[in-house]
């Protein structure tokens, strides 16, 4: 049954890495998430914004909100390109 004693301890070591991950992960799980900022601070975000009109692109990386209006350019809303992840 356990003819080679390093296969017998490598398997439990890998068991007990396992078990170690599982409790980890469970146990981010179940953190409560973050308190939302005060109003008016600021908050990282990454949204990029392109004219219509012109073709000027805006990156935005700081906003007092998640989801910032888009910025007018050119007497017009500029579009939504894409958020950057």
């Amino acid at each position: 049954m356990f003819d080679n004693p390093v296969k017998v301890i490598v398997a439990i070591a890998v068991a007990y890495f396992i078990i170690k991950v599982g409790f980890a992960v469970l146990r981010g799980m179940a953190a409560p998430p973050p308190t939302p900022l005060p109003p008016g601070e600021m908050r990282k975000v990454k949204i990029m914004y392109r004219c219509e009109v012109c073709g000027t692109e805006v990156r935005i990386t700081a906003a007092p909100d998640e989801e910032p209006p888009p910025p007018r350019h050119c007497l017009d809303d500029m579009e939504l390109v894409a958020p950057i992840d």
